[in-house]
């Protein structure tokens, strides 16, 4: 049996021991953070994983709202008083805005999307945006910073712990770096991030998570622990087209206040206007909801390779690219597995089952 929070015990059902997981993430309402948090929740129910705590950091959005959207997702699923959320980094550890606004002018490529920076830094709690079925209630965070409960959990579980880093690496580095005695205790990272052999997102060259905080990517990355990079390569190949959005939003008989903020929140795409509801050709990429599904069962994957990995933090048009080494890596580097293709049909089912089954989540 194994610890939960609180005191409380899982058991998976195979009797194997339940992973122990530390979500690391720029959460959202219900994008992929959101939902990776849903299906994290429903697995814990079937005791197949042991949510330990989801720690946050500024990237999709800045750190408070982040948090906010994360206390509304525990409370939520019914969930709060056993998955506690750490607030994290605010800013990356040497990525400011007038650097990006200096790089943007001068290499200007890729979409642009600039996530935290997109939007002015929210200086109170009243500047916040209220999730569709507003803020949590009676959820508050946790008084533990992230990068404290990072340290202390890897160190009383050791070589138990699996870090979900599904945005930037801020925290993860910002640990490491304060207590390098964990490295050796963390039993694997498994990341939604790089683009290995494909363009950036963000920039031509650079995904979105790794360009926010390219120091911490390069620093985590480089640590001797086991790690698996699940890239734009992999994530590009897995779309979400109208049948499958329709299996979750449109479920004639599992209709639940998650599958609503679905449709509320996806049907109308990204400009409110071109989506699932209005454009019978629409598709969307499917991101960190990927790891949690490699987490639980690695033949997901059916392609990987294995290469050292490293991420440029040069200013420049290469700001935050990744690149990985099949060969005669530099010095420094650690090779780690990178997922390039998927099962996508028994993907879409997982992660159907999950977005729809009943809500509040019934722990054990």
């Amino acid at each position: 049996m194994l610890s939960g929070c609180g005191g409380h015990s899982i058991t998976s059902g195979n009797m194997n021991p339940a992973p122990k997981v530390i979500v690391d993430s720029d959460y959202n309402t219900l994008s992929d953070d959101g939902q990776l948090g849903v299906m994290a929740a429903q697995l814990q129910a079937q005791g197949k994983i042991d949510v330990l705590g989801i720690t946050v950091v500024s990237g999709n959005q800045w750190l408070k709202q982040g948090v906010a959207d994360a206390l509304k997702s525990v409370e939520r699923l019914g969930v709060g008083d056993r998955i506690g959320v750490y607030a994290g980094a605010n800013y990356a550890l040497s990525h400011p805005y007038a650097e990006i606004q200096q790089e943007q002018k001068q290499f200007p490529s890729g979409d642009g999307y600039l996530g935290a920076w997109s939007t002015p830094e929210p200086a109170s709690q009243a500047q916040l945006v209220a999730p569709p079925d507003g803020f949590a209630t009676h959820t508050q965070v946790q008084g533990k910073s992230a990068v404290d409960f990072i340290v202390d959990t890897v160190k009383a579980n050791p070589n138990e712990v699996t870090i979900l880093a599904i945005g930037p690496l801020t925290n993860i580095a910002l640990a490491t770096r304060a207590h390098p005695e964990i490295v050796p205790l963390i039993r694997q990272i498994i990341y939604m991030g790089g683009a290995i052999d494909v363009p950036g997102n963000t920039t031509a060259t650079a995904e979105f998570n790794w360009w926010f905080d390219p120091e911490a990517a390069r620093d985590v990355l480089r640590l001797p622990i086991k790690q698996t990079v699940i890239p734009l390569d992999v994530t590009d190949t897995v779309k979400m087209d109208k049948p499958i959005y329709d299996r979750i939003a449109h479920h004639p008989n599992k209709q639940t206040v998650i599958t609503q903020l679905f449709r509320q929140l996806h049907g109308y795409g990204f400009d409110g206007k071109n989506g699932f509801e209005t454009n019978p050709n629409y598709t969307t990429d499917i991101w960190d909801t990927l790891t949690i599904a490699y987490l639980m069962d690695p033949s997901f994957a059916t392609q990987t390779e294995e290469r050292w990995v490293d991420v440029d933090t040069r200013f420049g048009a290469n700001d935050g690219k990744s690149t990985g080494y099949a060969s005669s890596p530099p010095a420094g580097l650690q090779k780690m597995t990178i997922v390039k293709r998927f099962d996508n049909a028994r993907f879409f089912d997982f992660y159907v089952d999950l977005l729809t089954r009943p809500v509040p989540v019934k722990l054990p």
